[in-house]
């Protein structure tokens, strides 16, 4: 979690097995700098040796402005020189850099020097006919491509590894909030809509599949008490931390055939998934990408025998190393496997 710079946020956190990270911001040329040197040096220096300290942030969206997309809010040079310096002092802790869900991605991986780990935010569960609000384009959208439903997450995901490469982490900065409550005051209760739990399991596991290291969710101060939200995190979270050590492992290279039976609709993105080793058996992560329902037979599972559901869904249909389900739009299947 993103922390004060003070070692009693760190000790409260470390204390609930917590570990965080504070934004530091970049250091500016000519005037300033060495003031900024000097209180950027105080901040790392009274928490680099702090178990509960992850990682340092320099500045988060650096690209972006709103309203004004073409222009650039902090030039990756300056990001660069931050980041030389941050390392120059404390060695041990990776860096961070998250990007807001626009620009190319040439441009983002200007940055990368600056960067161990790469992230986005964004942030899909927007009600129709939102008024004006920070960081949502014209027409209500936070992201920009065609895509506009949680399956866009996905996407974003395969944006920022391509921005990464091979040698950076790439973290998912997922929505933990509802837009309209981001709002200081004149609220509307009606535009008051939180990503369901059905959404949150959904953009979680899509961000596995689509290869991410690590899953953050962002908002959760603005939640008011009662906000169902928070109940429905919590038991997301808690499946994801079931099957953790098979989240932690590579992907299996196992080859998998999907065929799909037809439902009346057209097939878009259809069942994308990952096939992950646990213990001897594994773990088989599936999500429809698609906002019409499918019917999906996996094939090539000869060497498993179905175990559990790890996702709360009843027990899919299975012979013969063929498993069967059928998904809601944008539905999510976590099953673990047995060997044979």
């Amino acid at each position: 979690m993103n922390l004060p710079p003070e070692p009693k946020a760190y000790d409260e956190a470390h204390a609930l097995g917590i570990r965080g990270w504070s934004s530091v911001g970049s250091l500016p040329e000519g005037a300033g700098r060495a003031e900024a040197e000097q209180k950027m040096r105080a901040t790392v220096g009274r928490l680099r040796r702090h178990p509960g300290l992850w990682f340092w942030e320099t500045e988060d969206e650096p690209t972006f402005v709103w309203k004004e997309p073409s222009k650039i809010r902090v030039p990756a040079e300056r990001i660069v020189d931050t980041a030389r310096f941050l390392r120059g002092i404390d060695p041990d802790h990776p860096l961070y850099l998250n990007h807001s869900p626009t620009h190319l991605v040439p441009t983002l991986r200007g940055y990368n020097a600056a960067s161990d780990i790469v992230a986005t935010d964004i942030y899909p569960v927007i009600p129709p006919g939102m008024r004006e609000q920070y960081a949502l384009w014209p027409d209500g959208r936070h992201g920009d491509l065609s895509d506009t439903g949680p399956g866009q997450v996905g996407r974003y995901a395969d944006k920022m590894r391509a921005v990464a490469g091979p040698g950076r982490a790439v973290f998912m900065v997922l929505q933990g909030f509802a837009w309209e409550d981001l709002r200081g005051k004149d609220r509307d209760p009606a535009k008051v809509l939180y990503p369901t739990r059905e959404q949150l399991r959904f953009v979680a596991w899509q961000s596995v599949i689509h290869g991410a290291n690590g899953i953050l969710w962002w908002g959760l101060a603005y939640l008011p008490p009662g906000a169902p939200l928070w109940d429905d995190l919590k038991a997301v979270v808690g499946e994801l931390s079931a099957v953790r050590a098979a989240l932690a492992a590579p992907a299996t290279r196992r080859r998998l055939r999907v065929m799909y039976r037809d439902t009346g609709h057209s097939l878009d993105r259809g069942v994308e998934w990952i096939l992950k080793p646990d213990g001897r058996g594994a773990v088989l992560a599936a999500v429809n990408a698609d906002p019409n329902p499918v019917d999906a037979t996996f094939a090539g599972l000869e060497a498993y025998r179905l175990r559990e559901s790890a996702s709360g869904n009843p027990p899919a249909g299975w012979d013969h190393g063929r498993l069967r389900e059928r998904f809601e739009p944008f539905g999510t299947r976590v099953w673990r496997l047995s060997p044979a």
